[in-house]
Order: C-alpha cells, then sequence, then structure tokens
C-alpha cells in the first residue's frame, strides 16, 4: 500500500478523521476498544483526532428506536413511544454503568450523562405530544429526533477518552478530548439538492470559531499548556442555513467524517466498521471473499451503487474535491491492526493485469422490463417518453440495455415497482400498443444484476469473455447485458436463483479466489483409495498453484454397495472440510479384499454415512446450486456403474472415469454416453476417458491429439493389459535385458526390475502361468476380478474405446470381438501350465517369445487380440514386465510408428492419471495459472 503524504491542514495542525459506527460503540466493551483505538492513534507525534461517531448500534439500534417512537406517536401508541423510549435509555444506563464498574468511568460521569439522556428524553417526549396530537409524522420532526443517539454516544465517548488519559508531568504529550455538537459545525443548504449540499464557506468559519473557544476551554481547564487538543464530534447531525437541526440522510454519519475531513484538512479519513475493508464479494454468498488492499474513488462508487457494503458515494465527494484529495480507509475496530481497505486516486487492479476486477457486487429483488416493437426502430423520442413516463411514476431505472436495432429497449428496475412501471408504460403507449407497433411489455421477475467493477479492465483484452465465458460454464443463462465506454463496470441480469453460482463462477475466473469443484468417488478400490489419499496431499497445493479446490464431498465404497459417505454441510471456506482417508477409515470396518465397509457413525460434525437407493441418488447429495462445477471419478471397472454414466453427465456433471464399460457396454449405453456429451453443445459436461485404455498413459489423448492435428491414423497396436504384459513376460522372458544399461544411464534415475513377490523368482527364468497370474495378482497389476484379465474381456473393453475414437465401434459388440481372441486360459491348471509351456519353447527356437497383441486397424475395419511370437528384440518383446506398450501408424510418423510405453498400472499411477485429467479439464474452464518450480537433489516438481 502506497505511502499517504503528510501535510499540515486546519490550524497549521496535522488531523487524521476516525470515524467510528454503530457496531463499533453497540456496548461498554466496544466503547473501550474504541477508546484504545483513539489513544493509540493519538500517541503520534504532532497528530491531532478527530473522532466522529455514530449512536450506539446492536439490536435494536438506537436511531431506529428513535424513528420507532415518532411512527408510533404519529399513531397515537403511547404505550409504543414509552417503550423505545425506555429501552433507549435502559440500553444508554446500562452502558454507562459496566464501564462505571470498570473504573474507566467515574460515578459522577455516569450521573451527569445520565441527567443529559433523561433531560433529552423528556424534550423528544414534548416533541412527540405534539406528534400525536396532530397525527403529523413529519420528516423535519423525524430529523430532529433521530439526530439525538450521536449527541448521546459521541459524550459518552468523549468523556471516556478524556478519564482515560494517563499521568502527565505537564509536557507537551498530554491530550485533551473535547466534546464537538457537529451542528455548531456543519451548515447544509437543504434547497440545493436531495440531500442537502454543504455550505463549506459557512462551516469553515464555524469550524475556526468552535476551535477557538474548545482551545480557549481546554486553557481554562485542568489541561496543561501545549497539550494537544482532539475533538470527539456527532455524526449525521448538521444544521441547515437557517440554524434549524437537521440530519445528514442516509449514511450520514460517515458523511459527517467526510466534511470533517475536507473541513480540517485531514491526512486521512477512517471509516471504522464490522468488516476489514471493501470486500471482494458478499462473504456470505462468496466464501472466498477477502478484503480488497486498494480501490480507486470511482470503482467505491461503483460497488456502493450496486449494493457492496463500502460506503455511500456521496461520502467520498468531500475527500475528492478537497485539495490536495483525502484517502479514505474502512477498517475493522475489532481487528484493529488489520490494514483494511484503502480508497483513493489509484487501484491494485492498474498494477495486477491478472486482477483487472477489483470486486463484484449485487442486487438481488429486480425486475426486467423489456419493451419491444417495430415501431421503436428509428423514431425519435422514444426513449425520452419511456424514460420520462418512469422518472414521472417514481420508478427509478437501475439497468439499461438496448440493441442497435433499436428493435427493444430492456431496463431493469426493483422487483416492487415493476407492475406499476408496466403499467405506467402501458398508458403512456397506449396508441402504439394498440396499432401493434408495440407487440409487447414482458416483465421478468426474481432477477439479480451481477457486477464486475474494475479500473484495470480498461487496460486488459478479453475481460468480457471471461466475464460471460465463466457464467456460461456455470450453465447459467444471462438475461440482459449493459457496459459503459468507461469499461469500468461490466453488469448482467441473471435469474436471483443462479446468482450466487454466478458470484461464484465470475470471483473464481478473475483470480480473485480459487474454484471449488465438489468431488464424489465412487469405488473405494485400491485406486479409489489411492486418489482419495492424492487429492488429501494436493488439496492444498492445487489452490495454490491451480486455484482449483477438490473438495471430496462423497464416497461410495462400489457400485452396488447402498452405503455412502458424505459431506452434510459445506461452508466454502479456505479450510472447508473434504472426506480423506482418515475419516473413511473412522467409518469403516477392517478392509476386505480391498473394500471398505461404511459403518458406525462419524466423529466429524459435517460427515455422515448413510444409505441410498443407487448411484442415481448419488447426484442429490453432491450437486449444489450455487456451485459451477461437479465432478465424478469413477474407479470401478463394474458395467452396474457406467448404467448411471448418462445421466449424471445429463445433470451437468463432469465424468473422470477409470471404467470403460459404460465406452463398451451395449449399443444404448453408447448411444446414450454420446447424447449426453453433446446435449449442451459446448457447455456439455465432459466425460474424460484417458484411464480407460492404457491407465496411465496418454493413449487417448494422444489419439486425440493425432487425428486434431489433421494426422491420419491406419492402426493402433500394442499390449494393453499389464496383467497380460507381466504374465507372458514371466513365462515367455528374452534372452537379454536393457536394466543394467539403464541404470547407468540414467545415473540412479532408474529404479531397477519390479520386485518379485517370490524370494526365489527370477525376471530372467521363465515360470510357469499358473505362478505368473499369482504374482501378477501379489503385485496388484490384475483386475478386481481376476476373469476379466483372464478372458481378455479387459483388453477388448479398451480396443473397444479406441475403436470409439476412430469411429469403428458402431456395428461391433464386446462379446463377438471377445469370442475371436486368442485367450490363455481362464483356469490355473497343469494342464494349461502344460499347453502354454509347449508353445513357449516352439516359440524360443524360432528365436521368438509370446505376446498378447491387440490391434485396431482403420482399413481393414477389424479388432483383434491374439497370441502371437514375437521376435526377442522387437518392442514388444523386450518391453518391461507389467508395461503396456502402443504404437500409431499415422500418415505423417513414418516409416517407423509413434511408441508409447511404461508401468500403466498401480493404484498410484492410475490415481495419478485420474487427477490429471480433472486438472486437464479445469484449465480449460478458469485458464491456466503457472505454479512455481521446485526442485530437491534428485528431482523437479511443482508448487
Amino acid at each position: 500500500m502506497a505511502e499517504v503524504t503528510r501535510w499540515k491542514g486546519f490550524a497549521n495542525r496535522e488531523w487524521q478523521v476516525h470515524k467510528f459506527g454503530g457496531t463499533s460503540v453497540a456496548n461498554a466493551e466496544c466503547f473501550q476498544q474504541v477508546a484504545s483505538i483513539v489513544e493509540d492513534k493519538a500517541s503520534a507525534t504532532d497528530l491531532h483526532i478527530c473522532v466522529v461517531v455514530s449512536a450506539m448500534g446492536g439490536k435494536p439500534k438506537v436511531t431506529d428506536l428513535l424513528l420507532n417512537s415518532v411512527e408510533a406517536a404519529s399513531q397515537r401508541d403511547d404505550a409504543g413511544v414509552e417503550e423505545a423510549l425506555s429501552f433507549i435509555l435502559n440500553k444508554h444506563q446500562a452502558c454507562l454503568k459496566e464501564l462505571c464498574q470498570s473504573d474507566k468511568l467515574q460515578e459522577q460521569d455516569e450521573n451527569e450523562l445520565l441527567d443529559i439522556i433523561r433531560s433529552n428524553l423528556n424534550d423528544i417526549r414534548d416533541i412527540l405530544k405534539t406528534v400525536s396530537l396532530m397525527k403529523w409524522n413529519a420528516s423535519r420532526i423525524k430529523e430532529l429526533v433521530s439526530g439525538y443517539g450521536e449527541l448521546w454516544s459521541s459524550q459518552i465517548l468523549a468523556r471516556l477518552l478524556q478519564r482515560r488519559r494517563p499521568p502527565t508531568d505537564g509536557d507537551a504529550g498530554d491530550h485533551t478530548y473535547n466534546y464537538m455538537d457537529a451542528r455548531r459545525i456543519i451548515t447544509i443548504d437543504e434547497e440545493a439538492i436531495q440531500d442537502g449540499a454543504v455550505v463549506w464557506s459557512t462551516s469553515e468559519d464555524k469550524l475556526a470559531t468552535a476551535y477557538k473557544e474548545e482551545t480557549e476551554k481546554a486553557l481554562a481547564s485542568s489541561s496543561p499548556e501545549g497539550s494537544k487538543i482532539h475533538l470527539v464530534c456527532t455524526g449525521y447531525v448538521a444544521s441547515n442555513t437557517h440554524g434549524v437541526a437537521t440530519t445528514l440522510q442516509r449514511d450520514g454519519s460517515d458523511y459527517s467524517a467526510a466534511i470533517m475531513g475536507r473541513l480540517l484538512h485531514a491526512t486521512e479519513i477512517n471509516i471504522w466498521t464490522d468488516v476489514s475493508g471493501v470486500l471482494s464479494a458478499d462473504p456470505r454468498r462468496v466464501p472466498h471473499a477477502y478484503p480488497v488492499p486498494e480501490v480507486s474513488y470511482n470503482e467505491a462508487m461503483e460497488l456502493a451503487y450496486f449494493g457492496a457494503k463500502v460506503i455511500h458515494p456521496k461520502t467520498m465527494q468531500p475527500a475528492i474535491s478537497c485539495n490536495p484529495q483525502i484517502p479514505i480507509y474502512i477498517k475493522n475496530t475489532f481487528e484493529a491492526k488489520n490494514p483494511g481497505t484503502r480508497i483513493f486516486t489509484t487501484s491494485t487492479t492498474h498494477t495486477e493485469p491478472e486482477k483487472c476486477v477489483c470486486a463484484f457486487s449485487s442486487i438481488d429483488n429486480m425486475a426486467l422490463i423489456n419493451v419491444e416493437g417495430s415501431g421503436l426502430i428509428g423514431v425519435h423520442g422514444v426513449a425520452k417518453r419511456l424514460f420520462g413516463t418512469l422518472e414521472h411514476v417514481g420508478v427509478n431505472v437501475v439497468l439499461i440495455s438496448q440493441a442497435s436495432s433499436e428493435h427493444s429497449i430492456t431496463f431493469s428496475t426493483i422487483q416492487d415497482d415493476a407492475e406499476k412501471a408496466k403499467e405506467a408504460i402501458a398508458e403512456e403507449f397506449a396508441k402504439e400498443l394498440a396499432q401493434e407497433q408495440i407487440n409487447n411489455i414482458d416483465v421478468t421477475s426474481d432477477c439479480s444484476i451481477i457486477a464486475a467493477v474494475g479500473d484495470g479492465m480498461h487496460f486488459v483484452s478479453g475481460v468480457s469473455g471471461r466475464f460471460f465465458g465463466a457464467l456460461g460454464d456455470a450453465q447459467i443463462n444471462i438475461l440482459a447485458i449493459s457496459q459503459g465506454c468507461s469499461e469500468r463496470n461490466i453488469s448482467a441480469v441473471v435469474r436471483q436463483s443462479e446468482s450466487t453460482r454466478a458470484l461464484r463462477a465470475l470471483h473464481a475466473a478473475f483470480r480473485l479466489s480459487h474454484t471449488t469443484v465438489r468431488l464424489a468417488i465412487v469405488g473405494m478400490n485400491d485406486v479409489g483409495q489411492s486418489l482419495l489419499r492424492l487429492l488429501e496431499v494436493q488439496r492444498p497445493v492445487l489452490r495454490k498453484t491451480f486455484q482449483v479446490d477438490l473438495q471430496v464431498c462423497v464416497v461410495a465404497k462400489d457400485a452396488t454397495d447402498t452405503d455412502i459417505l458424505f459431506l452434510k454441510s459445506d461452508d466454502g471456506k479456505e479450510d472447508g472440510e473434504s472426506i480423506t482417508m482418515s475419516t473413511v477409515k473412522s467409518l469403516a470396518a477392517p478392509p476386505v479384499e480391498s473394500s471398505i465397509q461404511f459403518e458406525g457413525n462419524s466423529s466429524s460434525k459435517t460427515i455422515e454415512s448413510s444409505k441410498i437407493k443407487d448411484l442415481k441418488t448419488l447426484m442429490d447429495l453432491l450437486v449444489r446450486g450455487d456451485h459451477a462445477y461437479h465432478m465424478i471419478f469413477d474407479c470401478t471397472n463394474d458395467a452396474s456403474a457406467s448404467e448411471f454414466h448418462p445421466s449424471w453427465l445429463n445433470a451437468g456433471i463432469h465424468i473422470v472415469t477409470a471404467n470403460n464399460t459404460g465406452l463398451s457396454g451395449s449399443f444404448e449405453l453408447r448411444d446414450a454416453i454420446a447424447e449426453a456429451e453433446q446435449r449442451f453443445g459446448k457447455r456439455s459436461a465432459q466425460y474424460l476417458r484417458e484411464v480407460t485404455v492404457g491407465g496411465g498413459l496418454p493413449i487417448v489423448g494422444t489419439l486425440r491429439q493425432l487425428l486434431n492435428s489433421g494426422d491420419k491414423i491406419r492402426r493402433v497396436d500394442g499390449i494393453f493389459s499389464v496383467a497380460m504384459s507381466y504374465i507372458l513376460f514371466r513365462i515367455s522372458p528374452p534372452k537379454s535385458s536393457n536394466n543394467e544399461f539403464d541404470q547407468e544411464l540414467a545415473k540412479g534415475a532408474f529404479q531397477g526390475d519390479i520386485e518379485l513377490p517370490t524370494e526365489k523368482a527370477s525376471l530372467c527364468k521363465p515360470c510357469t502361468f499358473s505362478q505368473a497370474v499369482q504374482e501378477a495378482t501379489a503385485l496388484g497389476l490384475t483386475e478386481t476380478n481376476l476373469q476379466h484379465d483372464l478372458s481378455n474381456e479387459y483388453t477388448v473393453r479398451a480396443l473397444m474405446v479406441l475403436a470409439k475414437e476412430l469411429g469403428l465401434d458402431s456395428k461391433l459388440s464386446l462379446s463377438e470381438i471377445q469370442s475371436k481372441s486368442d485367450v490363455l486360459s481362464t483356469e490355473l491348471t497343469e494342464a494349461a501350465d502344460a499347453r502354454l509351456a509347449k508353445r513357449v519353447e516352439e516359440a524360443r527356437q524360432r528365436g521368438c517369445v509370446l505376446r498378447h497383441v491387440g490391434s485396431v486397424d482403420v482399413s481393414r475395419q477389424t479388432i483383434d487380440l491374439k497370441l502371437i511370437e514375437i521376435p526377442e528384440n522387437h518392442t514388444f518383446a523386450t518391453a518391461p514386465p507389467g508395461c503396456a506398450v502402443v504404437r500409431f501408424f499415422t500418415s505423417r510418423y513414418q516409416p517407423y510408428p509413434l511408441v508409447i510405453t511404461g508401468p500403466a498400472a498401480g493404484a498410484d499411477c492410475t490415481s495419478s492419471a485420474l487427477l490429471a485429467e480433472a486438472l486437464g479439464l479445469m484449465n480449460t474452464k478458469i485458464g491456466p495459472k503457472d505454479g512455481k518450480l521446485a526442485r530437491t537433489e534428485s528431482s523437479a516438481y511443482m508448487v
């Protein structure tokens, strides 16, 4: 935050103005907090303080009680009057009593102040008797009565500050706090404008006179010569040019502070309230909202107009018109060390293009009115008639939008005025309606206006695209748009029911917070558990690096069990709870066959276990209307889970799946998934399938990149099952291995061969088929159901996924391809071992090894899976055990194919690939953000 320039102001002294709102002086404890802040500020050398105080706040507010008493008097409700005035007395009496008991005030102070309050209340009773007799609720009476609260609170604070002064030796460090009735100084011309215009020359003269009187009073009292005189002024109240008491209307105390700031030529004006500055959004709707360090005067005015809790635009006018201009600080009384927000000539949006928007604001309970017809085109005076009519009936227009064709004029007003506006327009344009020159006057109720505000938008291209793109990604329909040529404000009208989701999506899109993605994980097998652990570890890193918060909200054990774990509440805050592995274990019985049983009650207040009808119900627990992004990880390989994929996609839930049974299932299921992927065009939920082929290897992604780049793919073949890769390597190993060479070449990066589960086993020596299968199972390379590997079901399904990407799956079925494939054996028997051993030996004698190779041939339009003999020096033969190998034969990659190989299985490898797919999707939604590269002695990684 930039340093504030110091200058001498009124009476050749340096002044600061500190205004404290009603919440800051709600009770005795608050008064003491305010006194501590003022004393801390006053301790600065050569600094004089002007404190402006509102009436006591809390529930109910003193000002509201005073206004209620006037209203009750106008209704001749004597009991209501007395109830309000008695409550006011008791509220102040309790405050003074507590201050006296804490030795902050003396009993004499308490009695004197209570006498003043009682006397004033008696005066108010006399005024209200006249109101009651005349049943006259006049604005002048309201202004007179409602201003008393500031008189009382400022006198209490002045007396408290005076009593809290530390003992002094008579040096220049002593402080005197003098009560100042602002009606002695601030003079307004009520006839100038609606809220009154300050008569600056008169106010300046009155200030000089009042300050001289207070200085003489201080010298005449016990205050030592040279002590600093500080002013404690009433807010809200003023005098008119005739010397009659009046008020500064709405947000009058803030306005009082700004007026005093200009009169004193203060170096800064501080508005102390119950929030730590101007927030980037409403924290009740956007939990990640934060105080903005700096905003410009113009930005603050825009935000205030659109309902943000800032300060009223009129408050800034004195600070802006002063020479030099005065910075305004919004600070939190209850977090005094927080720097708050500085409102001045510049903004952070000028220096940080990534955050060209400083904040978002919204107005609810709006209506959108559209006047449409060919009779509007090119006709002079139509807009004048329309808005003149609205002005005549007292309807305020908040937003206007008109197409260049002039075929329609759309504007927004508060919902309560919508029907009145429609009737007035219909009456004014009755002739045009009768002649059908105006077709209709439509009213759309229950709307909200969402506004993005930032001076920096003028200097950054693509802001509107990002704004509307974020709303589109959040599935929010825009009803109307408005933007001025200053490019400081972009406004959109949306359905009120979607406004919270819109604010959250926009707040994240402009990097003012991270984007929260609500996640569900289906399948607590090895992959699901690994993914859950990975998300727990990476969640804080991803929030910082990618500004994405992946929050696990639902966990299902598998596709058929009805037990489910879910977050029953979500505050959306930075440390918002997410289901973790430890939470799952606290609800789980001991794992059985790598599965988890959800039982018991959670110790967490926000996580519950429950039973659901089926996985379709999972959507009800996952989807929240105020969140833009929802995602399901399907970690199963269960056909019953894939049956729900279309319904999840149609609900707008992105799916990241390791389950290839959907894309290789029935024709009806494949068509349903394809249709759901395209249902909303570019805004459709994404079906991310990279892991369905090759596990952690980028097979599908590479295939798509080749096609998207214009390459022509002729054939894809390879070893797709890591289980079969391991089994066949073990029963038919090549003569030599490259491991020793790789260890030397990689200088320690290569970790060596896979560790066999049997100590006596050796990769270089062949084993039986049965032993190889047992080892693969022990290493976690097989599917949960071993028969999916042995019957070739898994590999055939992977091939069908590739065939679908190449447009070849329309006439193919799983059973047809599987029946034509070469099955090693579905049983672990000695006969099977002997039969395969014979084939291995026959191949060895011909210098070959056996490998299980699948292929998708575009030219022949076939899918094959064969057990074939491979030369020992071939890529398929030398691929390490447990590794997939995939070759792409294309028009551009010639004469040799593009080869991708690596360990495609393993829970950690697969879960990393699933997470990578999710992050890739979110990068396309909210834009990439570069993280920082960190290094250890042996590796590099993102932080």
